[in-house]
C-alpha cells in the first residue's frame, strides 16, 4: 500500500503592515503601497463612477482628503496618490459647475465672448484657492487673470494641461468654473487664433483624395505579428 504523503504548505510570505484609512467615513486597513483607487478596490468598492484612464490624464478620479491631526484639505487624483496612514478621503466623481452651451462656429475670438458666456469670470478674487487645489499644479489663478484681461491666447496656453477634474471650481469662493472657461479659450484659440498648419492641411487633403486607402486596407488585413513587425520597423523621427 502506497503511503499518502501530504507536503506541508509553503511558508506564507510575511504580509506588509497595514495602515488605517477612512473611506467615506469607514475605517479600512490596507497595504501602504496602494494608490487611493487601488485601496478602495482592495477594500471591496466597485468603482462605477470616479474612475477613468487610471493613468492620471482624464481627471475622473478627483479626490479630496485630510490626514489625521492635520486640518489642511488636500487634493489629488485617486489613481496617482498613494495612501497614507490616517487618511480620510472622499471621491468627487463630478463637481456640479455651470457649463455654457454654444457652437464654436458661432463665436468670435474676443473678450466679450468669454464675458457673455461666463460672466462670473469677472468676479475672480485672485485668492489662489484654485491654484492650491489643482492636482496638475497649474497656476489657475494666473490663467484666470488672463481671462479677466480677455487674453484668449494666454488662457489657452496656460490652461493647456488642464484635465477637467473640477477641483478648482470646488474651492472657488467666487463660484467660477475655471476649467470650463479654460476649455472655451482653448477651443477659440484652436479654431481662430492658432497658426494654421500647412502640413496638416495637405495631409487631410491627401486622406480625402484616398491616397492612403490601399495602405489602410493592407493594415486592416494584417495579423498581429505583421503589425508588430511593421511597428518595430517604422521610421522614427529623431
Amino acid at each position: 500500500m502506497s503511503e499518502d504523503i501530504t507536503k506541508p504548505d509553503p511558508k506564507p510570505e510575511i504580509e506588509d503592515a497595514r495602515i488605517p484609512v477612512y473611506i467615506m467615513g469607514k475605517r479600512y486597513d490596507v497595504p501602504p503601497s496602494l494608490t487611493i483607487m487601488k485601496a478602495m478596490e482592495w477594500a471591496g468598492y466597485v468603482l462605477v463612477r470616479g474612475v477613468g484612464c487610471r493613468g492620471g490624464f482624464c481627471g475622473a478620479c478627483a479626490t479630496a482628503y485630510r490626514l489625521q491631526g492635520d486640518p489642511k484639505l488636500y487634493f489629488g487624483l485617486a489613481c496617482q496618490t498613494v495612501v497614507e496612514p490616517g487618511m480620510y478621503l472622499a471621491q468627487i466623481p463630478f463637481f456640479p459647475a455651470q457649463r455654457a452651451s454654444y457652437r464654436i462656429e458661432d463665436l468670435a475670438p474676443q473678450a466679450a465672448t468669454l464675458f457673455s458666456l461666463y460672466p462670473e469670470v469677472l468676479r475672480c478674487l485672485g485668492c489662489g484657492a484654485c491654484t492650491k487645489a489643482c492636482p496638475q499644479e497649474l497656476d489657475v489663478r494666473d490663467y484666470m487673470a488672463a481671462a479677466m484681461r480677455g487674453d484668449i491666447a494666454a488662457v489657452a496656453q496656460k490652461s493647456f494641461d488642464c484635465i477637467m477634474c473640477g477641483m478648482c471650481a470646488a474651492r472657488c469662493p467666487a463660484e467660477e468654473a475655471q476649467y470650463n472657461i479654460g476649455i472655451l479659450a482653448r477651443r477659440l484659440y484652436g479654431r481662430y487664433l492658432a497658426p494654421r498648419s500647412e502640413h496638416l492641411e495637405r495631409r487631410v487633403d491627401e486622406i480625402i483624395e484616398g491616397i492612403f486607402n490601399a495602405d489602410i486596407e493592407t493594415l486592416m488585413a494584417a495579423d498581429e505579428a505583421e503589425l508588430r513587425r511593421r511597428y518595430n520597423a517604422r521610421d522614427i523621427e529623431k
